[in-house]
């Protein structure tokens, strides 16, 4: 997203906007229930503080059509005071000069103690904050069903690739579908990401998809990793295809399926549907990674705007996405964790719990990572390119493990 030189003219016409003393205008795609309900929150906190909140709520894509919405508006000079974007595309609208500086708030609130170093880079542009971040969702969980472990005879959750395989097959021979799966290139990347997380750990994931190093992607870890992700595949069934991500959550809630591999956004699922966590289900890292951590984190940009009512008015929209008001009742309603580290999770439940746990220890022991499938780690071309490349391969079982190898190694390189 290379923007064109119109932001000459654009940022000159910023100038000529003028925004209501303490109106912050804010674009988001928060729509669902759960998220709904939280964006009301932020809303009266800010209404508490005098200001005037202008939503801008644009619904579907993922985050895409706001993104379309977003880019045209400042294109236009008009920006709103805050929009919701996350990871490089932070970096990449920050280096166009159209992102409002945050470090006297993030001062203030001590955001530099609050948060970890990898999730506080991902704000920065610099080294400076131009970026809140909201929560942290953890991506490498599976989910399962205790029905159907227990009508299989598996004791409990795998902690290895091994004991996922022998369990499935168990599963499988009990006529049920082992891996509850959605054929999309964001589904079988979150798969792949903990695949190659579980096989080679933290060190390798960081090396092979965030750095993108020839090397590692051609190595014997990154062989291994896709001939697992391949036997996965084995266990899924033949509907997966076009299936969203939410139907196969509730195959797994329904007892249809076993397992399912997902960020604890599926979590949100099963609550909403009633269901208790280690009664009705049961949530553990992905196979292998218990001391690693993919996160995806949400987050809001705050543009530049002229008006000093306006300015006012981020810098307490900014503080109030941190304080631990916030943080607890948003994240009780998405189903992911606070992203500040001191955070009482009191009034969280037990996924959420061992989530925050190892959230905090991973961020000290170089185990947190971000999500490449969900648009954390690298530039969207590459993502773009890597994410076709994986899902051929799981989708054409004519591609050989070789041959994925050199083609996602060739995607790598996308500018």
């Amino acid at each position: 997203m290379k923007l064109n030189r119109l932001f000459a003219a654009a940022l000159a016409a910023v100038a000529l906007t003028s925004a209501h003393a303490g109106e912050v205008e804010v674009l988001h795609y928060w729509t669902s229930g759960g998220e709904a309900k939280s964006a009301a929150e932020l809303k009266k906190i800010m209404q508490a503080k005098g200001h005037v909140w202008k939503d801008f709520a644009v619904a579907g894509g993922g985050g895409d059509n706001a993104a379309t919405v977003l880019k045209s508006r400042v294109v236009s000079g008009n920006p709103p005071a805050a929009a919701q974007i996350k990871g490089p595309a932070i970096q990449e609208w920050a280096s166009e000069g159209v992102l409002a500086n945050l470090d006297a708030v993030a001062k203030a609130e001590k955001w530099d103690t609050l948060l970890p170093g990898v999730v506080a880079n991902v704000m920065k542009h610099k080294g400076t904050y131009v970026a809140a971040p909201v929560n942290v969702h953890r991506v490498n969980w599976v989910w399962a069903n205790p029905d159907v472990l227990k009508k299989a005879g598996v004791a409990g959750m795998p902690k290895t690739y091994d004991e996922f395989f022998a369990a499935a097959d168990k599963i499988k021979a009990a006529g049920l579908i082992a891996v509850a799966h959605g054929g999309q290139n964001w589904q079988d990347f979150t798969t792949f990401e903990s695949v190659v997380l579980g096989v080679g750990g933290a060190k390798f994931y960081d090396e092979a998809l965030v750095k993108l190093d020839a090397k590692a992607l051609a190595s014997p870890t990154m062989t291994k990793s896709l001939e697992t992700f391949r036997k996965i595949k084995g266990y899924t069934d033949a509907a997966a295809p076009g299936r969203d991500w939410n139907l196969a959550t509730a195959m797994v809630m329904q007892g249809k399926a076993g397992f399912q591999f997902m960020g604890d956004w599926a979590k949100g699922e099963f609550l909403a549907a009633g269901k208790a966590p280690g009664k009705d289900f049961l949530c553990a890292a992905a196979p292998g990674t218990a001391n690693a951590f993919t996160f995806n984190v949400d987050s809001f940009a705050m543009y530049k705007l002229k008006d000093a009512g306006a300015q006012k008015a981020q810098g307490d929209l900014a503080a109030a996405i941190m304080s631990p008001e916030f943080q607890e009742v948003f994240n009780l309603n998405k189903g992911s964790i606070p992203v500040r580290l001191n955070m009482s999770m009191a009034k969280f439940d037990d996924c959420a719990k061992l989530s925050s746990k190892d959230f905090v220890d991973t961020a000290k022991t170089g185990g947190l990572v971000p999500s490449v499938a969900h648009g954390m780690a690298i530039s969207p071309a590459a993502e773009g390119a890597i994410k076709d490349a994986v899902s051929q391969f799981w989708n054409d079982d004519k591609i050989s493990v070789a041959g994925a190898q050199k083609k996602i190694a060739s995607a790598a390189m996308t500018k």
